[in-house]
């Protein structure tokens, strides 16, 4: 299954205003990364992964609908899978984005 093209578009919106924005095809999915660090992407899945602190990761996994992603079998400790259903409207969608942004930031 191809990523959802409205939620990328949805991503899009929110990343408007954001300086050093570049896409790319991933995976199946759509990542949306921020002066060339990956912060959030649209998966093939339907919903979205976001990178996140790995300190905050149980707190997160913890909502419903959000699950660390698994890659190769290995769980991967700073991102998480947000389900469709959970990001449905712009306002489910904006702290995810918001939140994967902030932490690419972080890195070097």
């Amino acid at each position: 299954m191809a990523y959802d093209e409205d939620l990328a578009n949805r991503i899009r919106e929110l990343l408007a205003d954001q300086d050093g924005v570049t896409e790319k095809r991933m995976f199946g999915g759509l990542a949306f990364l921020v002066h060339g660090k990956m912060a959030v992407a649209a998966s093939r899945k339907g919903g979205v992964l976001v990178r996140t602190d790995p300190a905050e990761s149980d707190d997160l996994v913890a909502a419903p609908g959000v699950e660390r992603m698994v890659m190769g079998g290995r769980e991967m400790e700073n991102w998480l899978y947000v389900d469709p259903g959970q990001v449905q409207t712009k306002r489910d969608l904006a702290p995810w984005v918001e939140r994967g942004v902030a932490f690419a930031a972080t890195l070097p």
